[in-house]
């Protein structure tokens, strides 16, 4: 098995409690700042704040799971960027391990983008591909 390649899933997913959901919390906001620290090699915006995490959960054992994208299907660099998401996660204090899936479904737009990458790339922060700016 590769690197990045799915485990098969429990055939009952795991149900975390209050308690479960409080424990991790914390951890959850430390792995959101590790993913801040990577970076598109070519986009000056972190790969979070770029809208490229499509789902991450944290399961009790503290196993981290990411579903992740590209901007672009094709990206050279994809193998390097996803290495450096597992050993960023993997280096949270309390993280038992990472778990990423690649998708391209759905395909990334800018849609994705955060306020702060909107900002970092000189897009209009109310930017909404689905209407266009009323003519003045």
């Amino acid at each position: 098995m590769g690197l990045f390649e799915k485990k098969d899933k429990p055939a009952v997913e795991e149900v975390l409690t209050a308690e479960d959901i409080k424990e991790i919390a914390p951890l959850y906001e430390k792995v959101v700042l590790a993913l801040k620290q990577v970076y598109d090699p070519e986009i000056p915006v972190n790969i979070y704040d770029l809208g490229l995490i499509y789902e991450l959960n944290i399961r009790k054992s503290r196993q981290v799971y990411i579903k992740m994208t590209f901007t672009a299907p094709n990206c050279p660099m994809a193998d390097e960027v996803m290495a450096e998401v597992k050993r960023s996660v993997e280096d949270v204090p309390g993280v038992s391990g990472c778990e990423i899936d690649l998708v391209f479904e759905p395909a990334w737009d800018q849609s994705m983008l955060s306020d702060e990458a909107r900002v970092i790339l000189g897009y209009d922060i109310d930017f909404d591909d689905d209407e266009e700016e009323p003519a003045k």
